[in-house]
């Protein structure tokens, strides 16, 4: 494609760069990403690669864009709703940058593996040594007893490791000629990774990543006797973490009943995980009744939610309502949200499939690194828990890189 081999390795590079970028924040990892993008299209169009654009992914989120962008269009508050759906195409395109990559330089598996091993490396050690001693390596002190690392006040650290490491544990499966020592050490960063976001108090993700170990257990069919040693040995240490240590007990085990808010007056009521977040669905739902074919615009919950017409419970107002599928709702009504459940049930779909023909026809439908990736697409937006922003630059950054790899056959 007249293209130098070193200039696609550097490519590469700066592709596998942005996992350690995105530590730092959003701005960097996303300006990388933004130039990729503006690249691979010029270089896409230049060279008449109209193949590259031709695949069913690209055309349903080309379908939700346009969705997001006629949302924003008829929002009351269009530039700052088109600001952000305008220019979420981007991680469509990065995602085909990526699949293409794979396609022509299958280095960039090497780099995106050692990139993973590095970072998560230096989040663990960071990590550990900020829980035991109350501060990190560079001073930062825990956040509301809570271990976030390099994140400093930005309690993402498990939000972080749980989406990226089914792509690190789906590139290792694929990884020729591994060593004794290599698998040993996989083995070793899956319990320090488990534990690491168990301190980390992000209930979400810690369940995400059970779900995940869940599912690898069940149907990878490698090193199987490994992974259940691995969970059997998390959970022993977990256990005795959480009856030694009153902070983590109380966040685990106390807050579940403080989720029950419980008044003699009344019946008890279960609450959407907690008091705040029933307050952020039931607002919700009210801007979704309002506005219910294409919703408010992208990113206006934040500011739609202080209107007396929707707020509803004691905190009504978030910069999101923490759950995606309540979002969409919001700001991209009916439209935008059936483009979501549709990849949720089309993924769906295919675990059933590959649970059928696996035990049925005792054959691999998907290979090992499929599943590894299905099963981080699959709890990265299953419905029933708490989320980010779905707009959010970092969390659209990790699904990209999850799309790009995902629908490819190494």
């Amino acid at each position: 494609m007249n293209i130098k081999p070193s200039f696609l390795n550097a490519i590469c590079i700066a592709c596998a760069s942005i996992v350690p970028l995105l530590v730092t924040g959003s701005f960097l990892p996303d300006l990388l990403l933004s130039v990729l993008s503006l690249w691979f299209l010029y270089f896409a169009l230049n060279k008449n690669l109209y193949f590259v654009f031709r695949n069913t992914y690209f055309y349903f989120f080309i379908g939700f864009w346009l969705v997001c962008i006629l949302s924003s269009l008829l929002s009351d508050a269009v530039l700052f709703s088109l600001k952000t759906s305008f220019f979420y195409i981007r991680i469509a395109i990065f995602a085909l940058l990526i699949s293409y990559l794979i396609d022509h330089n299958k280095r960039i598996l090497d780099y995106f593996y050692y990139a993973f091993i590095v970072t998560f490396s230096v989040l663990i050690i960071d990590g550990y040594f900020q829980f035991f001693t109350g501060f990190n390596i560079l001073g930062y002190p825990k956040y509301i007893a809570r271990v976030s690392s390099f994140f400093k006040d930005k309690l993402i650290l498990g939000s972080y490791l749980v989406r990226l490491f089914p792509l690190l544990l789906a590139i290792f499966l694929v990884r020729k000629n591994k060593n004794f020592l290599e698998v040993c050490g996989m083995f070793v960063l899956f319990i320090l990774i488990d534990i690491l976001i168990f301190l980390a108090g992000e209930r979400a993700a810690f369940l995400f990543f059970n779900l995940f170990t869940l599912f690898v257990i069940c149907f990878v069919s490698k090193y199987k006797l490994a992974r259940i040693f691995i969970l059997v040995c998390t959970y022993f240490i977990i256990t005795f973490i959480t009856f030694n240590n009153k902070e983590i007990y109380d966040r685990y085990v106390t807050s579940i009943a403080q989720n029950l808010n419980i008044d003699k007056s009344e019946s008890p009521k279960l609450n959407f995980f907690s008091i705040a977040h029933d307050s952020f669905a039931r607002t919700s739902l009210n801007m979704f009744l309002d506005k219910p074919i294409l919703g408010h615009g992208p990113k206006l919950f934040r500011v739609k939610c202080s209107d007396p017409n929707y707020a509803e419970g004691a905190y009504p107002c978030n910069t999101h309502p923490h759950n995606f599928y309540i979002q969409l709702l919001a700001e991209t009504g009916v439209l935008g949200t059936s483009f979501l459940i549709g990849l949720l049930f089309y993924f769906v779909y295919l675990m059933i499939k590959y649970i059928y023909v696996y035990f049925i026809h005792k054959k691999q439908y998907l290979s090992d690194y499929q599943i590894c990736l299905l099963g981080g697409l699959l709890i990265t937006i299953w419905p029933i828990t708490t989320n980010g922003n779905i707009f959010n630059n970092h969390l659209m950054l990790l699904y990209g890189l999850q799309m790009g790899f995902f629908r490819k056959q190494i």
